[in-house]
Protein backbone atom coordinates (compact mmCIF):
# COMPACT_ATOMS: atom_id res chain seq x y z
CA UNK A 1 0.00 0.00 0.00
CA UNK A 2 2.22 2.66 1.23
CA UNK A 3 4.90 1.42 -1.43
CA UNK A 4 2.09 1.57 -4.24
CA UNK A 5 1.99 5.28 -3.21
CA UNK A 6 5.66 6.22 -3.47
CA UNK A 7 5.76 4.60 -6.73
CA UNK A 8 3.33 6.96 -8.05
CA UNK A 9 4.95 9.68 -5.94
CA UNK A 10 8.37 9.34 -7.69
CA UNK A 11 6.97 8.88 -11.41
CA UNK A 12 5.49 12.49 -10.52
CA UNK A 13 8.21 13.71 -9.43
CA UNK A 14 10.20 12.37 -12.33
CA UNK A 15 7.83 14.23 -15.02
CA UNK A 16 8.19 17.39 -13.28
CA UNK A 17 4.15 17.24 -11.62
CA UNK A 18 5.30 18.12 -8.07
CA UNK A 19 2.19 19.17 -6.68
CA UNK A 20 1.08 15.23 -7.72
CA UNK A 21 4.43 13.76 -5.78
CA UNK A 22 3.80 16.23 -2.66
CA UNK A 23 -0.07 14.14 -2.66
CA UNK A 24 1.26 10.68 -3.23
CA UNK A 25 4.13 11.21 -0.50
CA UNK A 26 1.25 12.34 1.89
CA UNK A 27 -0.77 9.48 0.85
CA UNK A 28 2.22 7.01 1.66
CA UNK A 29 3.76 8.92 5.17
CA UNK A 30 -0.19 8.27 6.46
CA UNK A 31 0.27 4.40 5.57
CA UNK A 32 3.81 4.38 7.18
CA UNK A 33 4.91 7.07 9.04
CA UNK A 34 7.67 6.35 10.25
CA UNK A 35 9.28 5.28 6.95
CA UNK A 36 11.98 8.39 7.10
CA UNK A 37 12.53 7.64 2.86
CA UNK A 38 8.89 8.87 2.43
CA UNK A 39 9.79 12.05 4.47
CA UNK A 40 13.13 12.86 2.19
CA UNK A 41 11.51 12.22 -1.05
CA UNK A 42 8.02 14.40 -0.01
CA UNK A 43 11.07 17.31 0.89
CA UNK A 44 12.62 17.12 -2.58
CA UNK A 45 8.91 17.67 -3.96
CA UNK A 46 8.57 20.69 -1.18
CA UNK A 47 11.79 22.01 -2.25
CA UNK A 48 10.87 21.88 -6.21
CA UNK A 49 7.69 23.65 -5.51
CA UNK A 50 9.93 26.10 -3.69
CA UNK A 51 7.70 25.88 -0.35
CA UNK A 52 10.71 25.37 1.09
CA UNK A 53 9.41 25.74 4.84
CA UNK A 54 7.61 22.71 4.19
CA UNK A 55 10.78 20.86 2.71
CA UNK A 56 12.68 21.93 6.09
CA UNK A 57 10.06 20.37 8.17
CA UNK A 58 10.14 17.40 6.14
CA UNK A 59 13.78 17.16 6.14
CA UNK A 60 14.32 17.68 9.86
CA UNK A 61 11.88 14.74 10.21
CA UNK A 62 13.97 12.17 7.84
CA UNK A 63 16.65 13.12 9.54
CA UNK A 64 15.18 12.32 13.41
CA UNK A 65 13.56 9.21 11.82
CA UNK A 66 17.05 7.83 10.52
CA UNK A 67 20.27 10.41 11.83
CA UNK A 68 22.42 7.75 10.53
CA UNK A 69 21.06 8.49 6.65
CA UNK A 70 23.18 11.22 4.71
CA UNK A 71 20.68 11.61 2.56
CA UNK A 72 18.56 13.18 5.08
CA UNK A 73 21.44 15.95 5.97
CA UNK A 74 21.26 16.83 2.02
CA UNK A 75 17.91 16.97 2.29
CA UNK A 76 18.08 19.29 5.56
CA UNK A 77 20.70 21.45 3.53
CA UNK A 78 18.73 21.92 0.24
CA UNK A 79 15.81 23.23 2.46
CA UNK A 80 18.23 25.62 4.17
CA UNK A 81 19.88 26.50 1.25
CA UNK A 82 16.71 27.43 -0.35
CA UNK A 83 15.65 29.53 2.35
CA UNK A 84 18.58 31.39 2.39
CA UNK A 85 20.51 29.78 6.02
CA UNK A 86 23.42 29.30 4.71
CA UNK A 87 25.38 28.48 7.71
CA UNK A 88 22.66 25.97 8.56
CA UNK A 89 23.20 24.35 5.08
CA UNK A 90 26.56 24.22 5.33
CA UNK A 91 26.52 22.40 8.83
CA UNK A 92 23.71 20.53 7.43
CA UNK A 93 25.53 19.09 4.37
CA UNK A 94 28.90 18.45 7.01
CA UNK A 95 27.53 16.42 8.90
CA UNK A 96 26.21 14.26 6.22
CA UNK A 97 29.80 13.89 4.63
CA UNK A 98 30.94 12.70 8.61
CA UNK A 99 28.63 10.08 8.09
CA UNK A 100 28.98 9.67 4.48
CA UNK A 101 32.57 10.73 2.93
CA UNK A 102 32.27 9.58 -0.54
CA UNK A 103 29.30 10.95 -0.91
CA UNK A 104 29.47 13.22 -4.21
CA UNK A 105 25.68 15.00 -3.21
CA UNK A 106 26.36 16.12 -0.52
CA UNK A 107 30.31 17.63 -1.85
CA UNK A 108 28.43 19.28 -4.32
CA UNK A 109 25.80 20.88 -2.01
CA UNK A 110 28.42 21.74 0.53
CA UNK A 111 30.21 23.58 -2.36
CA UNK A 112 26.62 25.28 -3.28
CA UNK A 113 26.57 26.86 0.28
CA UNK A 114 29.65 27.78 0.58
CA UNK A 115 29.84 29.41 -2.70
CA UNK A 116 25.93 30.97 -1.59
CA UNK A 117 27.24 32.40 1.65
CA UNK A 118 30.39 34.37 -0.62
CA UNK A 119 28.35 35.37 -2.55
CA UNK A 120 26.01 36.68 0.28
CA UNK A 121 28.40 38.35 2.32
CA UNK A 122 29.60 40.19 -1.45
CA UNK A 123 26.00 41.28 -2.34
CA UNK A 124 26.13 42.85 0.89
CA UNK A 125 28.91 45.02 0.07
CA UNK A 126 27.84 45.61 -3.58
CA UNK A 127 25.07 44.65 -5.99
CA UNK A 128 26.12 42.63 -8.91
CA UNK A 129 24.90 43.92 -12.49
CA UNK A 130 22.33 42.25 -14.04
CA UNK A 131 22.68 38.39 -15.50
CA UNK A 132 20.67 37.61 -18.34
CA UNK A 133 21.63 33.95 -18.00
CA UNK A 134 22.62 33.16 -14.87
CA UNK A 135 18.70 33.07 -13.43
CA UNK A 136 17.96 30.62 -16.00
CA UNK A 137 20.20 28.19 -13.95
CA UNK A 138 19.93 28.66 -10.26
CA UNK A 139 17.19 27.11 -8.16
CA UNK A 140 15.55 23.51 -8.73
CA UNK A 141 13.23 24.68 -11.26
CA UNK A 142 16.54 23.98 -13.78
CA UNK A 143 16.53 20.54 -12.85
CA UNK A 144 12.48 20.70 -13.46
CA UNK A 145 12.32 21.82 -16.86
CA UNK A 146 15.09 19.44 -17.53
CA UNK A 147 13.36 16.40 -16.38
CA UNK A 148 9.99 18.09 -18.26
CA UNK A 149 11.46 18.28 -21.75
CA UNK A 150 11.22 15.11 -23.39
CA UNK A 151 14.23 15.43 -24.73
CA UNK A 152 16.85 16.77 -22.27
CA UNK A 153 15.17 13.93 -19.99
CA UNK A 154 17.05 11.55 -21.87
CA UNK A 155 20.50 13.87 -21.05
CA UNK A 156 20.07 13.59 -17.41
CA UNK A 157 20.86 9.62 -17.40
CA UNK A 158 24.11 11.22 -18.87
CA UNK A 159 26.64 11.55 -16.01
CA UNK A 160 28.90 14.48 -17.96
CA UNK A 161 25.64 16.03 -19.10
CA UNK A 162 24.82 16.70 -15.71
CA UNK A 163 28.18 17.50 -14.59
CA UNK A 164 28.33 20.69 -17.09
CA UNK A 165 25.14 21.91 -15.63
CA UNK A 166 26.43 21.67 -12.28
CA UNK A 167 29.43 23.51 -13.13
CA UNK A 168 27.37 26.21 -15.12
CA UNK A 169 24.37 26.77 -12.13
CA UNK A 170 27.87 27.15 -10.03
CA UNK A 171 29.32 29.43 -12.49
CA UNK A 172 27.20 30.72 -15.27
CA UNK A 173 30.31 32.39 -16.68
CA UNK A 174 31.75 28.82 -17.54
CA UNK A 175 28.37 28.53 -19.83
CA UNK A 176 31.57 30.04 -22.81
CA UNK A 177 32.93 26.71 -22.52
CA UNK A 178 30.10 24.68 -23.64
CA UNK A 179 28.56 26.51 -26.27
CA UNK A 180 30.16 23.43 -28.40
CA UNK A 181 27.63 20.90 -26.99
CA UNK A 182 24.72 20.60 -28.70
CA UNK A 183 23.19 19.15 -25.76
CA UNK A 184 23.70 22.16 -23.65
CA UNK A 185 22.59 24.50 -26.12
CA UNK A 186 19.27 22.28 -26.55
CA UNK A 187 19.21 22.84 -22.53
CA UNK A 188 19.47 26.47 -22.87
CA UNK A 189 17.05 26.69 -25.37
CA UNK A 190 14.43 24.81 -23.04
CA UNK A 191 15.39 26.81 -19.99
CA UNK A 192 15.19 30.25 -21.69
CA UNK A 193 12.27 28.95 -23.81
CA UNK A 194 13.53 29.77 -27.24
CA UNK A 195 14.10 27.82 -30.21
CA UNK A 196 17.33 26.87 -31.97
CA UNK A 197 17.83 26.42 -35.64
CA UNK A 198 19.26 23.08 -36.38
CA UNK A 199 22.27 24.12 -38.44
CA UNK A 200 22.53 28.01 -37.40
CA UNK A 201 25.40 27.05 -34.93
CA UNK A 202 24.98 29.89 -32.66
CA UNK A 203 22.09 31.35 -34.34
CA UNK A 204 18.87 31.60 -32.17
CA UNK A 205 15.28 32.67 -32.56
CA UNK A 206 14.25 34.90 -29.36
CA UNK A 207 10.29 35.73 -29.67
CA UNK A 208 9.96 39.26 -29.77
CA UNK A 209 9.82 40.84 -26.25
CA UNK A 210 9.55 43.76 -24.53
CA UNK A 211 13.06 43.33 -23.08
CA UNK A 212 16.55 44.17 -25.34
CA UNK A 213 18.27 41.57 -27.20
CA UNK A 214 20.91 40.07 -25.62
CA UNK A 215 24.39 41.54 -25.91
CA UNK A 216 26.60 39.94 -28.96
CA UNK A 217 29.24 39.11 -26.37
CA UNK A 218 28.04 37.90 -23.68
CA UNK A 219 30.63 35.55 -22.15
CA UNK A 220 32.29 39.05 -21.89
CA UNK A 221 29.84 40.83 -19.91
CA UNK A 222 29.42 37.04 -17.67
CA UNK A 223 32.65 37.07 -17.08
CA UNK A 224 32.75 39.98 -15.34
CA UNK A 225 29.68 39.30 -12.78
CA UNK A 226 29.84 37.72 -9.51
CA UNK A 227 29.24 34.20 -8.91
CA UNK A 228 25.18 33.69 -8.57
CA UNK A 229 23.55 32.43 -5.59
CA UNK A 230 23.06 28.73 -6.45
CA UNK A 231 19.53 27.38 -4.91
CA UNK A 232 18.93 23.46 -4.16
CA UNK A 233 18.95 20.74 -6.49
CA UNK A 234 16.06 18.17 -6.32
CA UNK A 235 17.82 14.81 -6.91
CA UNK A 236 16.32 12.10 -9.02
CA UNK A 237 14.91 10.05 -6.12
CA UNK A 238 13.51 6.24 -7.81
CA UNK A 239 16.63 5.41 -9.53
CA UNK A 240 19.25 6.54 -6.61
CA UNK A 241 17.22 4.97 -3.57
CA UNK A 242 16.39 2.11 -4.84
CA UNK A 243 19.77 1.62 -6.02
CA UNK A 244 21.34 2.21 -3.03
CA UNK A 245 18.81 -0.04 -0.81
CA UNK A 246 19.78 -2.89 -3.73
CA UNK A 247 23.51 -2.36 -2.88
CA UNK A 248 22.60 -2.22 0.62
CA UNK A 249 20.55 -5.76 0.41
CA UNK A 250 23.06 -7.39 -1.31
CA UNK A 251 25.84 -6.69 1.08
CA UNK A 252 23.89 -7.16 3.96
CA UNK A 253 23.52 -10.89 2.29
CA UNK A 254 26.87 -10.96 1.84
CA UNK A 255 27.38 -10.61 5.81
CA UNK A 256 24.54 -13.48 6.17
CA UNK A 257 26.20 -15.52 4.25
CA UNK A 258 29.07 -15.25 6.08
CA UNK A 259 27.87 -15.27 9.02
CA UNK A 260 25.95 -18.68 7.99
CA UNK A 261 29.47 -20.15 7.31
CA UNK A 262 31.22 -19.60 10.35
CA UNK A 263 28.23 -20.78 12.62
CA UNK A 264 28.06 -24.03 10.71
CA UNK A 265 31.88 -24.29 11.40
CA UNK A 266 31.22 -23.44 15.25
CA UNK A 267 33.54 -20.03 14.83
CA UNK A 268 30.40 -18.35 16.66
CA UNK A 269 32.37 -15.01 17.42
CA UNK A 270 32.98 -14.35 13.97
CA UNK A 271 29.14 -15.60 12.73
CA UNK A 272 28.11 -12.93 15.67
CA UNK A 273 30.38 -10.04 13.98
CA UNK A 274 28.92 -10.83 10.36
CA UNK A 275 25.36 -11.02 11.28
CA UNK A 276 25.21 -7.50 13.65
CA UNK A 277 27.26 -6.24 10.52
CA UNK A 278 24.24 -7.24 8.38
CA UNK A 279 21.92 -5.84 10.92
CA UNK A 280 23.74 -2.60 11.24
CA UNK A 281 23.34 -2.30 6.80
CA UNK A 282 20.24 -3.47 6.73
CA UNK A 283 17.76 -3.02 9.62
CA UNK A 284 14.58 -4.53 7.25
CA UNK A 285 15.55 -8.22 7.69
CA UNK A 286 14.62 -9.94 10.99
CA UNK A 287 16.88 -12.83 9.67
CA UNK A 288 19.66 -11.16 10.75
CA UNK A 289 17.88 -10.90 13.87
CA UNK A 290 16.84 -14.54 14.47
CA UNK A 291 20.28 -15.64 12.81
CA UNK A 292 22.19 -14.04 15.79
CA UNK A 293 20.08 -15.41 18.32
CA UNK A 294 20.73 -18.98 17.23
CA UNK A 295 23.96 -18.25 17.52
CA UNK A 296 23.78 -17.04 21.10
CA UNK A 297 21.39 -19.97 21.76
CA UNK A 298 24.39 -22.54 20.83
CA UNK A 299 26.78 -20.24 22.96
CA UNK A 300 24.49 -20.85 25.98
CA UNK A 301 24.10 -17.08 26.46
CA UNK A 302 20.34 -17.49 26.85
CA UNK A 303 19.24 -13.96 27.77
CA UNK A 304 21.10 -12.55 24.95
CA UNK A 305 19.44 -14.80 22.79
CA UNK A 306 15.96 -13.81 24.35
CA UNK A 307 16.73 -10.03 23.65
CA UNK A 308 17.27 -10.80 19.79
CA UNK A 309 14.25 -12.67 19.35
CA UNK A 310 12.23 -9.79 21.26
CA UNK A 311 13.55 -7.41 18.91
CA UNK A 312 13.28 -9.41 15.72
CA UNK A 313 9.37 -9.68 16.83
CA UNK A 314 9.12 -5.84 17.09
CA UNK A 315 10.84 -5.09 14.57
CA UNK A 316 8.88 -7.31 12.30
CA UNK A 317 5.52 -6.40 13.40
CA UNK A 318 6.10 -2.98 12.10
CA UNK A 319 7.76 -4.12 8.94
CA UNK A 320 4.89 -6.35 8.48
CA UNK A 321 7.09 -9.12 8.33
CA UNK A 322 6.27 -12.82 7.08
CA UNK A 323 4.30 -14.31 10.11
CA UNK A 324 6.64 -17.45 9.65
CA UNK A 325 9.36 -15.23 10.60
CA UNK A 326 7.80 -14.26 13.29
CA UNK A 327 6.71 -17.80 14.54
CA UNK A 328 10.29 -18.84 14.19
CA UNK A 329 11.82 -15.82 16.58
CA UNK A 330 8.96 -16.57 19.34
CA UNK A 331 10.17 -20.72 19.07
CA UNK A 332 13.36 -19.15 19.43
CA UNK A 333 12.59 -17.43 22.61
CA UNK A 334 10.73 -20.36 23.66
CA UNK A 335 14.13 -22.77 23.78
CA UNK A 336 16.36 -20.65 25.38
CA UNK A 337 13.14 -19.74 28.31
CA UNK A 338 13.21 -23.44 28.30
CA UNK A 339 16.95 -24.25 28.53
CA UNK A 340 17.40 -21.42 31.35
CA UNK A 341 13.85 -23.24 33.11
CA UNK A 342 15.35 -24.34 36.90
CA UNK A 343 11.56 -25.38 38.78
CA UNK A 344 7.98 -26.13 37.43
CA UNK A 345 7.01 -22.44 37.48
CA UNK A 346 10.32 -20.97 34.69
CA UNK A 347 8.46 -23.61 32.29
CA UNK A 348 5.61 -21.53 32.55
CA UNK A 349 6.45 -18.19 30.23
CA UNK A 350 8.64 -20.89 27.89
CA UNK A 351 5.18 -22.74 27.14
CA UNK A 352 3.66 -19.14 26.73
CA UNK A 353 5.87 -18.04 24.32
CA UNK A 354 5.23 -21.40 21.93
CA UNK A 355 1.96 -21.17 22.29
CA UNK A 356 1.98 -17.41 20.69
CA UNK A 357 4.38 -18.43 18.23
CA UNK A 358 1.81 -21.13 17.13
CA UNK A 359 -0.53 -18.41 16.58
CA UNK A 360 1.55 -17.20 14.14
CA UNK A 361 2.11 -20.34 12.56
CA UNK A 362 1.41 -23.82 13.45
CA UNK A 363 4.29 -25.46 12.89
CA UNK A 364 5.57 -29.71 13.98
CA UNK A 365 8.57 -28.38 14.98
CA UNK A 366 7.12 -25.77 17.70
CA UNK A 367 4.07 -27.75 18.38
CA UNK A 368 6.62 -30.28 19.56
CA UNK A 369 8.50 -28.15 21.91
CA UNK A 370 5.38 -27.03 23.19
CA UNK A 371 4.38 -30.51 24.68
CA UNK A 372 8.12 -31.19 25.90
CA UNK A 373 7.53 -28.43 27.73
CA UNK A 374 4.13 -29.18 29.28
CA UNK A 375 5.91 -32.70 30.24
CA UNK A 376 8.69 -31.20 31.74
CA UNK A 377 6.80 -28.91 33.77
CA UNK A 378 4.25 -31.12 35.14
CA UNK A 379 7.43 -33.56 35.65
CA UNK A 380 8.97 -31.19 37.79
CA UNK A 381 5.44 -30.52 39.91
CA UNK A 382 5.30 -33.87 40.85
CA UNK A 383 9.03 -33.76 41.80
CA UNK A 384 9.12 -31.15 43.85
CA UNK A 385 5.48 -32.21 45.43
CA UNK A 386 6.79 -35.42 46.07
CA UNK A 387 6.85 -36.52 49.80
CA UNK A 388 6.68 -39.89 50.76
CA UNK A 389 5.52 -39.43 54.75
CA UNK A 390 3.00 -36.83 53.55
CA UNK A 391 1.82 -39.18 51.30
CA UNK A 392 0.94 -42.28 53.65
CA UNK A 393 -0.02 -39.67 56.17
CA UNK A 394 -3.03 -38.69 53.66
CA UNK A 395 -3.11 -42.58 52.90
CA UNK A 396 -4.29 -43.45 56.87
CA UNK A 397 -6.35 -40.78 56.55
CA UNK A 398 -7.92 -42.45 53.94
CA UNK A 399 -8.12 -45.71 55.64
CA UNK A 400 -10.00 -43.89 58.76
CA UNK A 401 -12.84 -42.43 56.17
CA UNK A 402 -13.22 -45.55 54.56
CA UNK A 403 -13.97 -47.56 57.41
CA UNK A 404 -16.64 -44.45 59.05
CA UNK A 405 -17.98 -44.98 55.08
CA UNK A 406 -17.03 -41.49 53.92
CA UNK A 407 -16.07 -42.98 50.80
CA UNK A 408 -15.85 -39.31 48.49
CA UNK A 409 -13.59 -37.74 51.98
CA UNK A 410 -11.58 -41.32 51.96
CA UNK A 411 -11.45 -40.85 47.73
CA UNK A 412 -9.92 -37.02 48.45
CA UNK A 413 -7.03 -38.23 50.74
CA UNK A 414 -5.91 -41.33 48.94
CA UNK A 415 -6.22 -38.95 45.74
CA UNK A 416 -4.01 -36.23 47.64
CA UNK A 417 -1.71 -39.30 48.93
CA UNK A 418 -0.72 -40.25 45.30
CA UNK A 419 -0.21 -36.61 44.63
CA UNK A 420 2.47 -36.92 47.11
CA UNK A 421 3.81 -40.50 45.81
CA UNK A 422 2.97 -41.70 42.60
CA UNK A 423 4.65 -44.78 42.75
CA UNK A 424 2.67 -46.42 45.71
CA UNK A 425 0.46 -49.09 44.93
CA UNK A 426 -1.52 -49.10 48.11
CA UNK A 427 -3.28 -46.10 47.60
CA UNK A 428 -4.45 -46.89 44.21
CA UNK A 429 -5.45 -50.28 45.53
CA UNK A 430 -7.72 -48.43 48.18
CA UNK A 431 -8.74 -45.72 46.01
CA UNK A 432 -10.09 -48.31 44.21
CA UNK A 433 -12.36 -50.02 46.76
CA UNK A 434 -13.64 -46.36 47.50
CA UNK A 435 -14.75 -46.20 43.75
CA UNK A 436 -16.17 -49.55 43.90
CA UNK A 437 -18.15 -48.59 46.57
CA UNK A 438 -19.35 -45.53 45.32
CA UNK A 439 -20.23 -47.52 42.09
CA UNK A 440 -17.75 -45.86 40.22
CA UNK A 441 -16.74 -48.99 38.35
CA UNK A 442 -14.45 -47.94 35.63
CA UNK A 443 -12.32 -45.17 37.42
CA UNK A 444 -11.88 -48.51 39.96
CA UNK A 445 -10.66 -50.65 37.43
CA UNK A 446 -8.33 -48.36 36.33
CA UNK A 447 -7.13 -47.80 40.15
CA UNK A 448 -6.81 -51.75 39.94
CA UNK A 449 -4.70 -52.22 36.80
CA UNK A 450 -2.69 -49.79 37.69
CA UNK A 451 -1.54 -51.05 41.27
CA UNK A 452 -0.93 -54.32 39.35
CA UNK A 453 1.36 -52.52 37.30
CA UNK A 454 3.46 -51.04 39.63
CA UNK A 455 3.18 -53.79 42.00
CA UNK A 456 2.32 -57.25 40.37
CA UNK A 457 3.08 -59.73 43.29
CA UNK A 458 0.75 -57.25 45.66
CA UNK A 459 -2.33 -59.79 45.66
CA UNK A 460 -5.13 -56.89 46.54
CA UNK A 461 -4.58 -55.48 43.14
CA UNK A 462 -6.10 -58.93 41.74
CA UNK A 463 -8.91 -58.61 44.14
CA UNK A 464 -9.80 -54.86 43.76
CA UNK A 465 -9.58 -55.83 39.90
CA UNK A 466 -11.67 -58.82 40.45
CA UNK A 467 -14.48 -57.41 42.17
CA UNK A 468 -14.71 -54.52 39.99
CA UNK A 469 -14.86 -57.07 36.67
CA UNK A 470 -17.52 -59.33 39.13
CA UNK A 471 -19.53 -56.30 39.90
CA UNK A 472 -19.82 -55.75 35.68
CA UNK A 473 -20.81 -58.95 35.45
CA UNK A 474 -17.47 -60.34 33.42
CA UNK A 475 -17.21 -63.32 34.99
CA UNK A 476 -15.06 -64.73 32.86
CA UNK A 477 -12.70 -61.71 32.78
CA UNK A 478 -12.90 -61.88 36.59
CA UNK A 479 -12.36 -65.68 36.89
CA UNK A 480 -8.76 -64.75 35.04
CA UNK A 481 -7.73 -61.79 37.00
CA UNK A 482 -8.31 -63.55 40.15
CA UNK A 483 -6.41 -66.84 38.91
CA UNK A 484 -3.52 -64.36 37.78
CA UNK A 485 -3.29 -63.64 40.78
CA UNK A 486 -3.34 -67.22 42.72
CA UNK A 487 -0.12 -67.37 40.77
CA UNK A 488 1.69 -65.07 43.16
CA UNK A 489 -0.43 -66.18 46.48
CA UNK A 490 -1.61 -69.37 45.90
CA UNK A 491 -3.39 -69.66 49.01
CA UNK A 492 -4.87 -66.21 49.52
CA UNK A 493 -8.67 -66.52 50.91
CA UNK A 494 -10.01 -63.59 49.06
CA UNK A 495 -8.95 -64.65 45.45
CA UNK A 496 -10.36 -68.14 46.17
CA UNK A 497 -13.51 -66.92 47.00
CA UNK A 498 -13.48 -64.60 43.73
CA UNK A 499 -12.57 -67.78 41.95
CA UNK A 500 -15.61 -69.57 43.36
CA UNK A 501 -17.67 -66.88 42.82
CA UNK A 502 -17.06 -66.27 39.26
CA UNK A 503 -17.32 -70.22 38.84
CA UNK A 504 -21.09 -70.31 39.80
CA UNK A 505 -22.26 -67.62 37.82
CA UNK A 506 -20.49 -68.96 34.89
CA UNK A 507 -22.09 -72.76 35.54
CA UNK A 508 -25.86 -70.71 36.04
CA UNK A 509 -24.94 -68.88 32.47
CA UNK A 510 -24.44 -72.40 31.31
CA UNK A 511 -27.94 -73.67 32.49
CA UNK A 512 -29.52 -70.49 31.38
CA UNK A 513 -30.41 -70.33 34.94
CA UNK A 514 -31.01 -66.91 34.24
CA UNK A 515 -34.50 -64.43 34.45
CA UNK A 516 -35.82 -62.93 31.11
CA UNK A 517 -34.40 -59.95 32.38
CA UNK A 518 -31.08 -60.75 33.76
CA UNK A 519 -30.82 -62.86 30.33
CA UNK A 520 -31.61 -59.79 28.41
CA UNK A 521 -29.60 -57.06 29.93
CA UNK A 522 -26.26 -59.34 29.76
CA UNK A 523 -26.76 -59.78 26.50
CA UNK A 524 -26.82 -56.15 25.65
CA UNK A 525 -23.92 -55.52 27.47
CA UNK A 526 -22.37 -58.53 25.99
CA UNK A 527 -23.03 -57.21 22.57
CA UNK A 528 -20.79 -54.03 23.28
CA UNK A 529 -17.96 -56.09 23.83
CA UNK A 530 -14.99 -56.05 21.02
CA UNK A 531 -14.83 -59.58 21.70
CA UNK A 532 -17.79 -60.78 21.64
CA UNK A 533 -18.22 -59.15 18.68
CA UNK A 534 -15.16 -60.12 16.34
CA UNK A 535 -16.07 -63.77 17.64
CA UNK A 536 -19.91 -63.42 16.13
CA UNK A 537 -18.65 -61.86 12.92
CA UNK A 538 -15.94 -64.75 12.02
CA UNK A 539 -17.65 -67.31 9.67
CA UNK A 540 -16.10 -69.97 11.21
CA UNK A 541 -17.44 -69.74 14.47
CA UNK A 542 -20.32 -68.80 12.68
CA UNK A 543 -20.36 -72.12 11.07
CA UNK A 544 -19.69 -73.94 14.38
CA UNK A 545 -22.77 -72.45 16.10
CA UNK A 546 -24.85 -74.23 13.33
CA UNK A 547 -23.33 -77.08 13.88
CA UNK A 548 -24.44 -77.00 17.21
CA UNK A 549 -27.40 -76.46 16.41
CA UNK A 550 -28.23 -78.77 13.53
CA UNK A 551 -25.26 -81.44 13.21
CA UNK A 552 -24.31 -83.01 15.93
CA UNK A 553 -21.32 -85.11 14.73
CA UNK A 554 -19.82 -82.16 13.84
CA UNK A 555 -20.71 -80.36 17.07
CA UNK A 556 -18.66 -83.03 18.61
CA UNK A 557 -15.48 -82.52 16.46
CA UNK A 558 -15.31 -78.92 17.74
CA UNK A 559 -15.44 -79.62 21.15
CA UNK A 560 -11.98 -81.35 20.53
CA UNK A 561 -10.48 -77.88 19.77
CA UNK A 562 -9.44 -75.59 22.53
CA UNK A 563 -9.60 -72.38 21.18
CA UNK A 564 -13.25 -73.12 19.88
CA UNK A 565 -14.53 -74.12 22.87
CA UNK A 566 -13.21 -71.26 24.50
CA UNK A 567 -14.52 -68.45 21.94
CA UNK A 568 -18.31 -71.07 22.77
CA UNK A 569 -17.29 -70.77 26.67
CA UNK A 570 -17.26 -67.18 26.48
CA UNK A 571 -20.52 -66.45 24.59
CA UNK A 572 -22.31 -68.99 27.35
CA UNK A 573 -20.78 -66.66 30.02
CA UNK A 574 -22.00 -64.01 27.95
CA UNK A 575 -25.55 -65.22 27.94
CA UNK A 576 -25.52 -65.17 23.99
CA UNK A 577 -25.44 -68.87 23.87
CA UNK A 578 -27.07 -71.67 26.04
CA UNK A 579 -25.68 -75.49 26.17
CA UNK A 580 -28.11 -77.64 26.91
Amino acid sequence: MADEAKAKGNAAFSSGDFNTAVKHFTEAINLSPTNHVLYSNRSAAYASLHQYDAALSDAKKTVDLKPDWSKGYSRLGAAHLGLHQYEDAVSAYKKGIEIDPNNEALKSGLADAQSAATASASRARAAPPPNLFGDAFQGPEMWAKLTADPTTRVFLQQPDFVKAMQEIQRNPSKLNEHLQDQRVMQALGVLLNVKFKAGGGDDMEVPEADSPPAPSQPAKQESKKPDPVPEPEPEPMEITEEKEKKEKKEKALKEKETGNAAYKKKDFETAIQHYTKAMEIDDEDISYITNRAAVYLEMGKYEDCIKDCEKAVERGRELRADYKMIAKALTRKGTALVKMAKCSKDYEPAIETFQKALTEHRNPDTLKKLNDAEKAKKELEQQEYFDPKIADEEREKGNESFKQQKYPEAVKHYTESLRRNPKDPKAYSNRAACYTKLGALPEGLKDAEKCIELDPTFSKGYTRKGAVQFFMKEYDKALETYQEGLKHDPNNQELLDGVRRCVEQINRASRGDFSPEELKERQAKAMQDPEIQNILSDPVMRQVLVDFQENPKAAQEHTKNPMVMNKIQKLVTAGIVQLR
